[in-house]
């Protein structure tokens, strides 16, 4: 089970379907035009089928305060962060730190997603890690963790995801 956690409106769901289309075809193909989403309210269960079955529950933003009740069968982690957002950026490392501190996730293997860069007023990664202090999370961390920046609108980056959760994780970005 890999766990897909972040705040209400990073682009969650949207992420999940693109993964969806770029598993299901030859992965190199035109994405076309992004898919409608909703906000999602409680949990979606998505299988993503390429090499193996990879099964993603997506908990809505909105649901932060409960997530840890599905922390005890989670083998990996995506969590998402909006890079086209300073003030959400805080807020959203206070719950990865939440989220990296629960024993439960100790084993758990992490990858971090800046999405949005494809919008004209994303920060780089150089001023994410300088924000959120990112290099001193990951060196305090029991988790394995990867970073990677993707747009989940236009498919940048999300052939590397797909890489990261075939390959059980072995991507470190």
């Amino acid at each position: 089970m890999c766990l897909l956690l972040g705040a209400a409106g990073v682009g969650k769901t949207l992420l999940v379907k693109r993964l969806q289309q770029l598993s299901s075809g030859d992965g190199k193909g035109d994405l076309g035009e992004p898919p409608p989403t909703r906000p999602t309210v409680g949990t979606n269960l998505t299988d993503i089928v390429a090499h193996r079955k990879i099964t993603i529950r997506e908990l809505g933003g909105c649901m932060s305060p409960i997530w840890s009740s599905y922390y005890g069968n989670c083998h990996s982690l995506l969590f998402m962060m909006d890079a086209s957002n300073p003030t959400q950026l805080s807020a959203s490392c206070m719950q990865l730190l939440g989220v990296l501190s629960a024993e439960e996730l100790a084993k758990a293997s992490v990858l971090i997603l800046f999405n949005k860069i494809d919008l004209p007023c994303y920060m780089t990664m150089e001023e994410i890690k300088s924000l959120i202090r990112l290099p001193d999370i990951i060196a305090c961390a029991k988790q394995n963790i990867a970073t990677v920046e993707v747009s989940a609108k236009n498919g940048t980056g999300l052939s590397t995801v797909l890489l990261w959760l075939q390959d059980g994780h072995r991507y470190s970005g």
